[in-house]
């Protein structure tokens, strides 16, 4: 089964300060077809204009993966982590028992654009933990780079799910397999340029939900890069 997520059809709010497109139901946005998928909850896309950003907040009994595509993002939380997003880097926050934490946009003049990612954890009720690294662009060239993973596997980010989140980056024509073991799911997610995946096209920010096959083959149309969750 392939269920495409076509960008444009994803809920969108422009707050000014912040562009958002929701593909699943969050905040003001409800749609009872697009609430999850497996274990993912939320993937948000954002923009966030500079020297703004979203103030201290709370969150429990949820795994926060964030990425960023351009410009800087400030984490500051309860637990007494202050870091600085780039691109490249990667970010978990296990809200467990619970956390409040705030992400800003130092820039005095250029966006941060983000993707914000929440999985539901194995279990409720776990410490509250919080995971940065930096993942080198060579390590995914042409090739999946292990970013997450329940084990922290090849030094990946450990998220409290049977999970993996893989990074890739192609040119035209490069071709990418990934099998799927019986029982498995996956979501694969275009952060930027376009792919076929196993002859279907997708553009910028558009995603496709995969069950029941037993293998992804994605292949470049342009230069893309492209986010692979591979879900119990």
């Amino acid at each position: 089964m392939f269920q495409v997520r076509k960008a444009a059809d994803r809920g969108h709010f422009d707050h000014g300060w912040l562009d958002t497109y929701h593909t699943f139901s969050f905040g003001d946005y409800h749609d009872p077809a697009h609430m999850a998928f497996r274990a993912l909850r939320v993937i948000n896309e954002d923009r966030v204009a500079a020297g703004t950003g979203f103030g201290m907040h709370g969150h429990r009994d949820m795994e926060i993966v964030t990425y960023v595509l351009s410009g800087a993002l400030e984490h500051k939380d309860s637990m007494g982590n202050g870091e600085i997003l780039r691109p490249g880097e990667l970010q978990r926050m296990s809200a467990g028992t619970g956390i409040r934490h705030s992400e800003f946009n130092p820039s005095g003049t250029d966006p941060v654009h983000l993707y914000q990612i929440w999985l539901l954890p194995q279990s409720k009720g776990i410490e509250p933990s919080y995971e940065q690294k930096a993942f080198p662009s060579a390590a995914r060239s042409g090739r999946w780079q292990l970013v997450a993973s329940p084990d922290g596997a090849d030094g990946s980010l450990t998220i409290h799910q049977d999970a993996q989140v893989f990074l890739a980056t192609l040119q035209a024509g490069d071709s990418l397999g990934h099998e799927l073991a019986s029982g498995r799911h996956a979501w694969l997610q275009v952060l930027r340029g376009s792919v076929d995946v196993n002859g279907t096209h997708l553009e910028t920010s558009d995603a496709v939900a995969v069950s029941n096959e037993p293998q992804l083959t994605v292949v470049g149309s342009e230069p893309a890069e492209v986010m692979l969750f591979n879900l119990p």
